[in-house]
């Protein structure tokens, strides 16, 4: 029989917490082994080999592994295919096969590219993330089983039973057999999900953008594991001292207790509910200065952003590099991906002058000498976070990102005119804005230059229907603005723009019409349809967002408003509201994801090894042209004519914010 596809899932076991480090240090962990080996080949009933009781997976499938006819499916497929190419490499060496070139981190995986995952799929139909709520979502009659968590701890994870490194079959034979099922179930809900959404397809496109995205994963970054053993080693150093200083000024057992620190307080007339960062930071603008010295040690105390070094120690992996740190389609609103691990996507900036030098005496453990030039040790490790990722010997980082790349996207498909004339001749939209919002001329270090911040303020905060809540959240007030100037600059940057407020209400009118009427409407470039209780809109490249039952009803100031079922703010299934300008958010955070991954794809010869939503970092020779990486990032796709793009860039020896 020849084999065209397959399902597949796996239970395994490894000392490593995933959780922690991730699946590729996870399955190079020298006690990783698979347990459970459940497989359908053509849609035909699912088989568990029982590898821990010595079945033998037969050769025709474990050759099917390698075979790039052969198309693999499962749910979060990375995790088998991961788990399965240090298998075939400790055990089928004859079998395995890799793709890329001779010297590339990807070589220890099997190709991505005859592998398709389930969660993608119904991701980019707005269902949930795990296995089990989609399948609760869907309705299925076969679900998948509770029971898994606990059987998992007790065969997957290093036994708790005193002299007894693993918990065996034969130590819970009932167990056991429920393990079996639960591995045989989760093949059949993973069909099933292929089976209910065989008419919603996922495009060869995106499938294209899933596989580099495997290949990203794979590369990984590599980590400067000196500086961070030695910023952890540091942070310690420092955490004592700064307890030591803290004890003696206060008296307290304790001055990281946040009980009795506000009762230290109390006690010498500073009242304070809460001890967040933002609240100290605001005491400390009027309080005398003893108790300023406290509430600044205590800031220094509480800086979290050093646990990030932590985080990398237990993700590297033994070629000093970060695996696995970007899951595709992780943000199912917009498609883009979300960060995992290490978290790209909210790591510090740096703003230090002297960063190398800094970064030099971290790793070289010169905390004396940390001490004394640096008001803060703790800001020091924050700032250097970033520098922590370093290109391999022999090459460089290109770290390349878009220009105001959402107020672009937001610019063109609202018809802004005037704000794309200001991207086509190269100008400032915080200077651009102010001065249509004012009309007076804006220049950075000129004319009416204090106008920029209420143009930056304003564009960072009302282009998606933000109002005065919006400016304040964005820290209008922190920045100097008085709350009398708040709505005026609501109301003037609307006026400004007219064709970006029309735009919002076009799109509210047309998810409208499409839900009351089941008809297919149109925006500009974009297409709304509902079709058998989805509503989709399509995008310019051709993507589609997905919002699952949508409805009319009513909101909360009694007007009509849209509701949809997804993912709420606090990660459950439930009904969520939603209204023109908030659609207008979702497309164009979605559009400017598409222009990243067409970018990513027209760099794919090089060697990325990370991105974030408007940035790419590149691994690649110290001859590779920086002005030809961002002439080819800032290209404008075929499927968006008229987008004025622009991407800058900078060379590194070590990640940073340039």
């Amino acid at each position: 029989m020849k084999i065209e596809f397959m399902s597949l899932d796996l239970e395994t076991r490894s000392s490593i917490d995933i959780t922690k480090a991730g699946v590729y240090k996870y399955a190079e962990s020298l006690d990783f082994d698979i347990l459970l080996f459940g497989v359908s080949v053509n849609g035909g009933p699912v088989a568990v080999y029982d590898l821990a009781s010595s079945d033998k997976v037969p050769e025709e499938i474990i050759k099917a592994l390698s075979d790039d006819s052969v198309t693999k499916w499962a749910y979060n497929a990375s995790f088998e295919r991961v788990c399965l190419s240090v298998w075939l490499r400790r055990n089928y060496p004859q079998y395995f096969s890799t793709y890329s070139i001779e010297g590339d981190p990807v070589q220890k995986y099997l190709d991505p590219a005859a592998w398709k995952c389930t969660l993608v799929w119904a991701a980019y139909n707005g269902l949930p993330l795990s296995l089990d709520k989609v399948g609760a979502v869907l309705g299925f009659e076969e679900q998948k089983l509770k029971e898994g968590k606990e059987l998992i701890r007790y065969f997957c994870m290093p036994s708790r039973t005193a002299g007894r490194k693993w918990n065996l079959p034969e130590h819970a034979p009932e167990k056991w057999e429920l393990f079996k099922k639960y591995n045989r179930r989760d093949v059949e809900v993973e069909m099933q999900i292929q089976r209910r959404l065989k008419n919603y397809l996922v495009p060869d496109f995106v499938w294209d953008e899933y596989h580099l995205d495997q290949e990203i994963n794979d590369r990984g970054i590599m980590i400067d594991r000196q500086l961070v053993e030695q910023a952890i080693s540091i942070d310690e150093q420092t955490k004592k001292d700064l307890m030591n200083r803290m004890q003696k000024l206060t008296g307290l057992d304790n001055p990281n207790s946040v009980m009795q620190l506000k009762g230290y307080l109390a006690d010498n007339g500073l009242e304070t509910e809460t001890l967040g960062k933002k609240d100290v930071a605001a005491l400390l603008k009027s309080v005398p200065a003893d108790m300023a010295e406290v509430l600044e040690l205590r800031l220094q105390l509480a800086k979290s952003s050093v646990k990030k070094y932590q985080t990398m120690q237990n993700a590297v992996c033994d070629d000093s590099r970060c695996h696995g740190m970007f899951q595709f389609y992780g943000a199912n609103r917009s498609g883009r991906w979300a960060g995992r691990l290490i978290q790209l996507q909210n790591l510090p900036q740096n703003h230090m002058s002297d960063l190398e030098q800094a970064r030099d005496l971290v790793k070289a453990g010169e905390y004396e000498m940390l001490n004394m030039l640096y008001d803060s040790v703790p800001n020091v490790l924050s700032e250097l976070i970033r520098t922590a990722f370093i290109p391999r010997p022999g090459y460089k980082f290109i770290v390349s990102d878009f220009s105001a790349i959402e107020a672009r996207v937001l610019s063109h498909l609202a018809g802004e005119q005037w704000r794309t004339d200001v991207f086509r001749n190269g100008g400032d939209i915080y200077c651009a804005s102010a001065s249509q919002m004012f009309h007076v001329p804006v220049e950075k270090h000129g004319a009416n230059s204090h106008l920029r911040q209420k143009g930056k303020i304003a564009e960072l905060a009302l282009g998606y229907g933000g109002s005065v809540g919006a400016l304040k959240a964005m820290g209008a007030l922190d920045m100097g603005l008085s709350e009398d100037e708040l709505q005026p600059l609501v109301n003037m940057w609307r006026n400004s723009n007219p064709n970006i407020v029309s735009f919002w209400w076009q799109i509210d009118n047309a998810v409208k019409t499409a839900i009351q009427l089941h008809t297919t409407e149109k925006v500009g470039c974009l297409e709304f349809t509902v079709k058998n209780g989805m509503l989709f809109i399509t995008l310019p490249s051709g993507r589609k967002l997905a919002y699952v039952q949508p409805r009319i009803g009513m909101n909360q100031f009694g007007g009509e408003s849209v509701t949809y079922m997804g993912i709420d703010a606090t990660k459950k299934w439930s009904r969520i509201e939603s209204y023109g300008p908030k659609f207008v958010e979702n497309i164009v955070q979605a559009v400017s994801r598409d222009i990243l991954a067409y970018a990513m794809q027209t760099l794919k010869h090089c060697f990325i090894v990370g991105h974030v939503h408007d940035e790419l970092i590149i691994e690649c020779s110290e001859n590779v042209s920086l002005k030809a990486v961002c002439e080819q990032m800032g290209r404008t796709p075929e499927w968006i004519p008229g987008l004025v793009l622009r991407a800058d860039g900078y060379e590194c020896g070590f990640y940073k914010k340039d």
